[in-house]
C-alpha cells in the first residue's frame, strides 16, 4: 500500500511538471540527522538556488514559480515526513537544531556551499535559522509569504485547532482528503487550488501518503497552539535583527499567516531587507508566477555570483 501511494504521488508530481513543460530530475539525498534521505528536485541550469517549502505543502507546488525563474539550478525540498522525504520526530525543543541539520545536510550532500534561499512559511522560518546560525551558507534570502512565526504570527484557528491530538484525529475521519477538501484548505490559506487541477490533484497524493498527516501534525504542534506561535520557536525582533544577510519579502496582502503590515515592520528591522506586497495569500505564486518571478528573478541573480560552487 505504501509503494502503491508513492508511486501515485510521483505520477502526480509528473503531471505537474509536464504541465509547465520543465524538465525534472527527483533525488533522494541522504540526511543523517532524520536517519533516512530527502526528496529533492531539481531543475533549470546556471548558479544554485534552494527553495525550501512551509509544512503541509509539498515540493513539487513550486512548479508555477520555477517555470518563470531563470538562469538557476532550482533544488527544491520536501521537509521530513512530507512528500518522498522521510519522516523524523518533531519537537519545539529540537525543531530549530533539527531545521538546520536537515538543511545543512542537504547541501552537503548536493554539493552546494553558498546559496541564496526561497522559504515559504516554515520554509522561512528554517531558512532564517539557517542565516543565523550558519551564515557563511546563505548569501540572501527570498521569502514568499509570511514566514512561520515571525514576530509572533500564528496561523489562522482552524489550523491552531488541528494541533490538539485528539481534535486532529477526530477532523480526520470527517473530513478525510479528497477534491473538495483540498480546495476547502487552500480557500483557508487565501488560495483557489481550482485554478491549476494537477497542483490541487498532488496535495491530494501528497495528503495520501500514510506517513504525511502524522509529520504535519508533528511540524504544527512545534511551531503553533492553540493559543498561537510556540515561544521557543517564535522569530523575534532581536533574532530578525541579527540576520546580515539581504533579504526580500514578497508578501501576500491577504495572507492569513499574517498581514503585511508585519512584514512591513520585519523589513525595517532587518539591516538589509526590502518588501513587495503582492495579490495572493499565503502562496502567492499560485496566482501570479509571472510577477513573483519579475520580482525575485533580479535579487536571486544580484546575490549568487558568491554561491557558485
Amino acid at each position: 500500500m505504501i509503494d502503491m501511494r508513492k508511486t501515485d504521488f510521483r505520477r502526480a508530481q509528473e503531471r505537474v511538471f509536464e504541465r509547465y513543460n520543465l524538465d525534472f530530475e527527483s533525488r533522494l539525498v541522504a540526511v543523517p540527522s532524520i536517519s533516512g534521505r530527502a526528496h529533492v528536485i531539481v531543475t533549470g541550469e546556471g548558479p544554485p538556488v534552494l527553495m525550501v517549502i512551509g509544512g503541509g505543502i509539498v515540493a513539487g507546488m513550486w512548479a508555477p514559480l520555477m517555470a518563470q525563474l531563470s538562469g538557476f539550478t532550482l533544488h527544491a525540498v520536501d521537509l521530513p515526513g512530507q512528500g518522498l522525504t522521510d519522516p523524523t520526530p518533531y519537537s519545539r525543543e529540537d525543531l530549530h537544531e533539527t531545521g538546520v541539520s536537515f538543511l545543512e545536510e542537504i547541501m552537503d550532500g548536493l554539493h552546494l556551499e553558498v546559496v541564496p534561499f526561497v522559504g515559504q512559511s516554515i520554509g522561512g522560518l528554517w531558512s532564517t535559522w539557517m542565516a543565523l546560525d550558519r551564515s557563511e551558507r546563505v548569501s540572501a534570502i527570498c521569502y514568499i509569504a509570511c514566514p512561520a512565526a515571525i514576530l509572533g504570527t500564528s496561523a489562522p484557528f482552524p489550523l491552531r485547532l488541528a494541533t490538539i491530538p485528539w481534535l486532529n484525529q477526530l477532523i480526520q475521519r470527517l473530513d478525510p482528503p479528497s477534491t473538495e477538501q483540498v480546495e476547502r484548505l487552500g480557500k483557508m490559506v487565501g488560495e483557489d487550488m481550482r485554478r491549476v487541477p494537477e497542483l490541487r490533484d498532488l496535495m491530494l497524493e501528497y495528503e495520501r501518503l500514510p506517513e504525511s498527516a502524522a509529520s504535519l501534525l508533528g511540524i504544527h504542534r512545534a511551531v503553533v497552539r492553540l493559543r498561537g506561535a510556540q515561544p521557543s520557536t517564535t522569530l523575534t525582533a532581536r533574532q530578525l535583527s541579527e540576520v546580515t544577510k539581504p533579504v526580500q519579502f514578497i508578501w501576500g496582502e491577504r495572507d492569513p499567516f499574517g498581514d503585511p503590515a508585519v512584514g512591513m515592520k520585519a523589513a525595517e528591522i532587518m539591516s538589509q531587507a526590502e518588501i513587495h506586497i503582492v495579490p495572493g495569500g499565503h502562496a502567492p505564486w499560485l496566482d501570479d508566477p509571472e510577477r513573483i518571478a519579475a520580482i525575485a528573478n533580479p535579487f536571486l541573480t544580484r546575490h549568487t555570483k558568491r554561491a557558485r560552487i
